[in-house]
């Protein structure tokens, strides 16, 4: 019965391998991917479990420095999150231990410490980034029993069994298939049924010796402590505030005053008509369900009002209000197809992973003259002669995110203005992933993709450089959106080259 206890999560969410041990001190989550308290299919498990063994909850919530693109931007976007799961689990007299590395592979070894006192350890299933590796490491050499739980969006990953090309053909599955899964939401406040577990005594003095927990300046996120970490600190703290309580804010905040113009002026950079919910989605700050949930109730939604099949329509499916329904095209069908490919793809930010025919034509004009190029440095730089794209750049450096519309034209003119789509590919994932909250993340890295084929369909005319891969360019882009503000925002103030 350890082996495999009870669960009231959904079959497809959960995964395991190994033993439980009745006589373990504690039941370990190791929070890896679902940074938070609520929503969150892992720490519900966890508790479930406690409780089943009757043994206290210690959470465990580490921070590697060692990791590509660490930054104090990152950083410190994630130890916000760590100072808000700390009070949450005092509120609820459950255990929590926040590790940060101080230097690379200085954590090692602690997990596997803790395992080895564990009834068992649950924690987070990813396809993001490194946590597949992790994962797989873990499950190699940690002993007895290792679960982990699926909590990235409404569809749980093992729903498909294929990848989608289009957002058309995911769509119409999905209208076939979530129906049935939306009943099955994790519980928006899983640490209530940790009131009744045991309190755990404070972990053994050599292990918090060796592995101690984060200090306070470090969960302030305080400049002097970010400093003597071995990160980089030419990438500085965005101005966005990291952590589910952040997140709660700023979905309020969409709802009671962006969501209205959604639909209609998502697209004008003068105008925040978007959610702005991506970096706290990335860092698992935020749970979909709780997005969907607040969504359906300001809605006063029911899953009774559902089209029955669905034909892959983007609108008039979830018969919500068009502007609801808009952004729900975002947050389910645009960002689940990017995980629908990373669980199933470990090179999907390569660029062989390309469709054949974007590839191809591609190489056709690979050799085509550019209109002008420039190297990674200028890029980052927003050293280019156009205005526009180094606004979109310098929104990146100093806000660690883009305009969403303008963030397709900054990936159509890398591919222009690049030697190689070999080298516009890698370029745009180096500027990505350095500086955006949201970067390395599946929904990111298939937008850069987007840019390149994925996703879409030939289009015509054939044009130099981009063959019939669909083509954007900036003048076009100013024609048809609200641009001046935003350029005279973004290009001045730093001394950044404005074209």
């Amino acid at each position: 019965m350890l082996a495999a206890m009870q669960t009231r999560l959904p079959p497809q969410r959960l995964r395991g391998r190994g033993t439980a041990r009745p006589d373990g001190a504690f039941v370990l989550y190791w929070m890896v991917a679902a940074r938070r308290t609520r929503w969150n299919f892992g720490l519900q498990r966890a508790v479930e479990c406690a409780r089943a063994l009757e043994r206290p909850l210690l959470v465990l919530e580490p921070l590697r420095c060692g990791y590509r693109w660490a930054s104090d931007r990152l950083h410190r976007f994630v130890l916000q999150g760590m100072a808000d799961n700390r009070a949450a689990c005092a509120a609820h007299g459950v255990a929590y231990h926040p590790y940060v590395e101080p230097e690379p592979g200085a954590g090692r070894g602690l997990l596997a410490a803790l395992a080895e006192q564990a009834c068992l350890v649950v924690t987070d299933e990813s396809p993001a980034f490194f946590l597949p590796h992790l994962l797989a490491a873990a499950v190699a050499k940690l002993p007895g029993r290792l679960e982990a739980a699926d909590s990235n969006g409404l569809l749980p990953l093992r729903a498909a069994d294929r990848s989608y090309p289009t957002a058309y053909a995911f769509r119409r599955f999905l209208q076939r298939v979530l129906p049935e899964h939306l009943p099955h939401a994790p519980g928006s406040e899983p640490l209530e049924d940790a009131h009744a577990l045991p309190a755990l005594a404070e972990l053994p003095p050599a292990l918090r010796t060796r592995w101690p927990a984060a200090s306070e300046a470090l969960l302030a996120a305080e400049a002097g402590a970010l400093a003597v970490l071995p990160i980089d600190h030419a990438v500085p703290p965005a101005p966005a505030h990291g952590g589910p309580v952040a997140a709660g804010a700023v979905l309020a905040s969409f709802l009671a005053r962006r969501l209205q113009f959604y639909a209609s002026e998502r697209h004008q950079p003068e105008i925040e008509a978007a959610s702005g919910l991506s970096p706290w989605l990335h860092f698992g700050h935020i749970a979909a369900h709780e997005v969907f949930d607040a969504l359906a109730r300001r809605e006063h939604w029911s899953p009774s009002v559902l089209v029955p099949g669905g034909r892959g329509a983007r609108e008039g499916w979830w018969r919500m209000s068009p502007e609801a329904e808009a952004y729900l095209d975002q947050l389910v069908t645009w960002r689940e197809l990017g995980f629908n490919l990373c669980a199933r793809e470990p090179r999907h930010a390569e660029y062989e992973t390309l469709p054949d025919w974007a590839r191809a034509t591609l190489q056709k004009h690979a050799g085509d003259p550019r209109p002008q190029t420039y190297t990674l440095a200028q890029f980052e730089a927003a050293a280019t002669h156009d205005p526009l794209w180094n606004a979109a750049q310098n929104q990146l450096r100093r806000e660690g995110r883009i305009h969403n519309h303008l963030r397709m034209l900054w990936g159509k003119k890398v591919l222009h203005w690049a030697a190689s789509p070999q080298e516009a590919f890698a370029i745009l994932f180096v500027l990505n992933d350095k500086y955006a909250l949201d970067g390395r993340d599946p929904n990111s890295s298939s937008g850069i993709a987007w840019c390149f084929g994925r996703y879409d369909r030939p289009w015509g005319p054939e044009r130099p450089i981009f063959g019939t891969v669909r083509y954007m360019t900036s003048e076009n882009t100013a024609r048809k959106l609200r641009v001046k503000a935003y350029v005279r925002r973004w290009n001045g103030g730093d001394g950044a080259h404005a074209g």
